[in-house]
């Protein structure tokens, strides 16, 4: 139901036929980069977290990691992961096809400074077999998103390269 519904909201903007359809399954970073031919950083993860009894999403780059430290200033509780039930029940998407589109009234999305390396992105389109490419302004634009965070550590492979060209 939750790619329906990410194809209805994208109707009202005519960018539904964006929408691509994989045959092979997109639920994980690797899986989506795999298939798309792209860096897994490419990808525009989302990963949902319960604030205050409010469902939140925080989009990233696909190998960004939320830093508990930064998630804890940011939002003034410690991070902590949606639950399957909680996640369908007040968002409307299940893991593997979790996007910023097409969600249940109530829920917050924030956009991580992770994802500003990146011309285009590809988060989920509602399933484990869809994607939708898109500029940062588009992600910004159809995400509704409250504000830009910096909520993530610096991926490992990226970590070691600045700490080598510090040296």
């Amino acid at each position: 139901m939750s790619a329906e519904s990410v194809r209805q909201y994208f109707k009202q903007y005519g960018i539904e036929d964006r929408i691509v359809t994989l045959k092979e399954d997109s639920a994980t970073v690797d899986l989506a980069a795999k298939a798309l031919h792209i860096d897994p950083s490419e990808i525009a993860k989302t990963l949902s977290f319960m604030v205050n009894d409010r469902p939140v999403l925080i989009v990233m780059e696909g190998t960004a990691r939320v830093d508990n430290h930064l998630f804890k200033d940011f939002f003034h509780v410690k991070a902590s992961m949606m639950k399957y039930q909680e996640l369908t029940d007040l968002v409307g998407h299940e893991p593997g096809g979790v996007c910023p589109f097409g969600l249940k009234e109530g829920t917050a999305v924030y956009l991580d400074e992770s994802l500003k390396k990146h011309a285009k992105v590809y988060p989920a389109g509602g399933s484990h077999h869809t994607v939708i490419a898109m500029s940062l302004a588009e992600l910004e634009k159809y995400s509704g998103y409250i504000a830009w965070v910096n909520v993530c550590k610096q991926p490992l492979a990226e970590h070691l390269k600045k700490e080598s060209e510090d040296r």
